[in-house]
């Protein structure tokens, strides 16, 4: 049985979703089934070579592909929320199109979801273009101590800085100072672009069901999912990262309504 599903929302990336998808071929966890959600007017899988390529070799590899031409386009929500009704598999990676992963990243997330019995476990996407910034001031962090629990962060609060810790490359920095052998837990507001959600718990919370209360042009979706799911579940971030962010400009450029504090 696969235990797990690789949830890709896609738009107009045929090429960061190749990069992506090619990180994928190289994981050690091998049970997994791959659903791309495409809202591109033309879907990358038939239409691109580099992506069929990787498809094929997934697929060789005993990993399902399946992709979803996701039209028309009502925000990331709803986009995540389709993905989300598509899941089999007890655990599902959201992973975003503009990711590569380390080999061992996926296998590490599982061990580490399993063995907190949490919601959701998040690898920060790093951005290692600015290994050469070091900004002290954003790199505090507060490692779990005993099983996650629990809690409650709301916009605004003490705990929503927290989200600093994941600017640039200070995760990078931040995980020098530990054995990158170990696998730890901490706290967290949200984690963009790489989280592993359990299923269950998800939908129990609602998923991205919310998708109907905001506009198309919105961000913040996986935010305010972890929240409630953090809230009932706990949540957590996986330290060191395995998770690296390839750096493209954004694909959602109107931020002005962010779900978190449109939607409380």
């Amino acid at each position: 049985m696969t235990t797990l599903d690789v949830l890709i929302p896609t738009f107009q990336r045929p090429c960061a979703l190749a990069v992506t998808l090619g990180s994928i071929v190289g994981q050690t966890h091998r049970p997994l089934r791959i659903v791309i959600s495409d809202q591109s007017e033309e879907p990358a899988l038939p239409n691109n070579p580099e992506v069929r390529a990787l498809a094929r070799v997934l697929e060789a590899q005993g990993r399902q592909v399946e992709l979803h031409h996701h039209l028309p386009r009502r925000g990331m929500a709803e986009q995540r929320h389709f993905l989300l009704d598509r899941a089999s598999a007890p655990y599902a990676l959201f992973l975003d199109d503009d990711v590569i992963l380390e080999p061992d990243a996926i296998a590490r997330m599982l061990e580490l979801i399993e063995r907190e019995g949490c919601g959701f476990v998040g690898s920060a996407v790093i951005g290692l273009s600015h290994r050469g910034d070091v900004r002290p001031d954003e790199q505090a962090i507060e490692l779990w101590e005993g099983p996650v629990q629990p809690e409650r962060v709301a916009p605004g609060s003490s705990e929503w800085g927290r989200h600093r810790v994941h600017n640039a490359a200070n995760l990078w920095h931040v995980q020098q100072r530990f054995d990158p052998r170990s696998t730890l837990a901490y706290k967290v507001a949200w984690v963009g672009g790489c989280v592993l959600y359990d299923v269950d718990a998800l939908r129990r919370c609602g998923g991205f069901g919310f998708w109907q209360d905001l506009p198309t042009e919105h961000s913040g979706e996986d935010a305010l999912a972890q929240q409630r799911v953090m809230a009932r579940f706990g949540g957590c971030g996986m330290l060191p990262s395995r998770a690296y962010h390839q750096e493209l400009p954004t694909t959602i450029p109107n931020r002005e309504v962010d779900a978190p504090w449109a939607i409380r």
